[in-house]
């Protein structure tokens, strides 16, 4: 019998005053797709930091624009989406200095993506500049 996917779908205003309804959402998405508190944890952060990253660098704290978290999941894999139309850029294109370059400089950015790869399985990019960008973040289900 083939697996039952479940799909959920959040979509708030772009304010930091909405980052802990997103956490809550993907803490709930979590626990009923079975994953360990640990792994709730990571994928919170992970959540957290790119809707922060939308809401600072995409929108400009611009609460008119919305932020959407698509959850998917199944017996095997977690996908979770963050969504905006904001100014989008393309992470590969971006010159990925090291912790100890970001330190000397005392940067307070630059961490974010870096931070996101470390704590998920997969991470890929779809940048539409102006229209439309999705970050999509998977974990997979250890069972």
């Amino acid at each position: 019998m083939a697996a039952i996917e479940r799909k959920f779908t959040l979509q708030v205003p772009s304010s930091t005053e909405n980052l802990a309804l997103i956490r809550e959402f993907v803490t709930s998405i979590g626990r009923q797709a079975t994953l360990s508190e640990e792994e709730i944890n990571n994928l919170e952060l992970a959540v957290d930091e790119a809707c922060a990253n939308v809401i600072e660098h995409a929108y400009g704290h611009d609460i008119t624009k919305d932020v959407s978290v698509r959850a998917t999941f199944d017996d095997e894999k977690l996908k979770i989406s963050v969504i905006d139309e904001g100014r989008g850029f393309d992470p590969a294109k971006i010159n990925q200095k090291s912790v100890d370059e970001l330190i000397h400089e005392r940067r307070s950015g630059g961490l974010g993506i870096r931070l996101i790869k470390t704590l998920m399985d997969e991470v890929s990019y779809e940048i539409e500049p102006g229209e439309k960008n999705e970050l999509h973040m998977t974990k997979l289900i250890k069972k």
